[in-house]
């Protein structure tokens, strides 16, 4: 190979960056874990011989393969983390605009007009239930369209075992989807549970909560944040207003997520939480609140 050849093979690897760490949230969660995960890829690359990286007819599909690989590991002892995390762990809710679609292929992904159901926190919650191996063979076929046979090598299962892992992940992820309503229902409600929740209309806030409605709320221990759902309509609005009451100094806007709207927390110019929703049947039934400051990197 030649140096000019070399040169571009560098550029063309690097390139790649964009795609992986998209790759790697959706199935990680977090934007840290993405990028280390596609950190080790690219540091597995470069170990290789320049003999063996010549042998590689399409450096892409070897760098998917390999980010997911690490992806699969670190999922293996993720629960067990995740255990001894410091009050509910979520995943990190991000901006609509954050990664694109595994179909985009728009230079910047504020250029993107749709909104992304992929990178959702309600899907990635959902995507937290499964294994390894169903996660991994879900979003490599459903959302990267990845051949079963190639993620058959790397979840060193057979390429029927894969697609029957993708079958029952898909399939929950369906039944999530089903029970929730269209964005524009979901906007509608979340308004009025905005304007409820302004005006101090306890009444009016609860009458907007499904009855067993479920509020988690992660600080990951650096910052003040409930240490255990809270559950029911009353303890939830009771909860959401009292949280006011003791950051005086925030101001709650409306803000669009990947999950339809939710509302941002700014306080001295930063967003120091993101809260996004689920709407079903007209009534709110989860409320996530992220104020964990590592897990909004992407907003400030």
């Amino acid at each position: 190979m030649t140096p000019e050849e070399r040169d571009a093979l560098h550029a063309e690897m690097l390139s790649e960056r964009r795609h992986l760490v998209s790759l790697a949230f959706r199935m990680l969660g977090t934007v840290a874990e993405a990028e280390d995960a596609v950190q080790e890829t690219y540091i597995r690359w470069y170990r290789l011989s320049e003999q063996e990286r010549d042998a590689i007819e399409v450096p892409r599909a070897w760098l998917t393969r390999v980010a997911s690989r690490v992806c699969l590991n670190v999922l293996a002892s993720a629960r067990r983390r995740h255990e001894r995390y410091v009050g509910p762990w979520l995943p990190e809710p991000v901006p609509a605009y954050a990664f694109p679609a595994a179909t985009d292929t728009a230079e910047d992904p504020l250029e993107r007009v749709t909104l992304d159901d992929t990178i959702s926190t309600a899907l990635l919650v959902v995507l937290e239930s499964m294994t390894p191996a169903e996660r991994v063979s879900f979003v490599l076929h459903d959302v990267f369209a990845v051949p079963f046979a190639e993620i058959a090598e790397v979840v060193g299962r057979t390429p029927a075992a894969c697609r029957q892992l993708a079958t029952s992940a898909r399939r929950r992820v369906q039944e999530s989807r089903s029970r929730r309503v269209s964005r524009a229902e979901h906007d509608e409600v979340v308004r009025a549970f905005a304007a409820a929740a302004r005006t101090g209309d306890l009444a009016g806030l609860v009458s907007f909560l499904d009855p067993e409605v479920v509020l988690r709320s992660d600080g990951g221990g650096f910052v003040s944040a409930a240490r255990h759902p809270v559950l029911g309509a009353d303890k939830v609005a009771r909860f959401l207003f009292g949280a006011l009451t003791k950051n005086p100094n925030a101001t709650v806007l409306d803000q669009q997520t990947p999950d339809g709207l939710g509302f941002a927390l700014w306080d001295d110019g930063r967003i120091i939480g993101v809260v996004t929703l689920d709407v079903v049947a007209g009534f709110v039934t989860d409320v996530r609140l992220m104020m964990n400051p590592y897990k909004l990197t992407l907003w400030n």
